[in-house]
């Protein structure tokens, strides 16, 4: 089954989430840019508050596609211990690069959310959303990194997911929803009819929107 774009994988997806609307200790943190459509349509329908969760990588310099860690919002870092020690990184490359990093996340941070404060999820259940997930990479970045802040429960939610990617995620979520988990997977925008890149712009629109009053937001198309 194909979806029409994010918004309508988001409203589907909220239907599979049902146990967690109308709570008072439910947030949605959505991982931009993608993931905010979806997220936006998740939180709307179970009546939740909604805020991006920000993941940087931190490549291995001269090879920056295979990452040494990551850095999330909060300034959280989690490195990948193995690839560390294998590759000998010394404590100044980390650094240099967590900080190089981390200029960028709070530029992100501040321009999505508009000075509005992070949500607190200390305590809470919090529901991690993107558009998809492939590798799964970016998302058990996100879950490790949301750990050090103290959730009550974290669940995964997704509306396609190759399916060994959600099983695998399940070793470090709570909870892992993936609305469909096909084998034959591809590629996430396979799945989706309009995958047209989500714009910060979009980014920054519905985070403002599910910041007013719900009865402002419900209003919104």
């Amino acid at each position: 089954m194909h979806y029409f774009n994010r918004n309508d994988a988001g409203r589907q997806l909220a239907t599979k989430l049902n146990d967690y609307a109308g709570r008072d200790d439910v947030v949605v943190l959505a991982l931009p840019r993608g993931g905010v459509p979806v997220g936006f349509e998740v939180a709307r329908a179970l009546d939740a508050p909604l805020d991006v969760f920000l993941v940087r990588k931190l490549g291995v310099p001269g090879r920056e596609e295979l990452a040494m860690g990551a850095i999330a919002s909060g300034g959280i870092r989690v490195l990948n211990d193995e690839v560390v020690r294998l590759l000998e990184i010394p404590e100044s490359i980390i650094e240099a690069a967590t900080n190089n990093e981390l200029q960028e996340l709070k530029r992100r941070e501040t321009a999505y959310r508009d000075h509005r404060p992070p949500i607190e999820v200390n305590g809470k259940t919090a529901i991690l959303v993107d558009d998809g997930l492939a590798t799964g990479s970016t998302m058990r970045a996100a879950v490790e990194a949301l750990q050090a802040k103290n959730p009550a429960r974290i669940v995964v939610a997704v509306p396609v997911g190759a399916a060994q990617t959600c099983d695998e995620l399940g070793e470090y979520a709570d909870e892992v929803v993936c609305a469909q988990a096909p084998e034959n997977f591809f590629a996430v925008g396979g799945w989706y009819d309009d995958f047209t890149q989500t714009t910060d712009e979009e980014v920054r629109s519905l985070l403002a929107l599910a910041a007013e009053p719900a009865s402002a937001a419900r209003a919104s198309p």
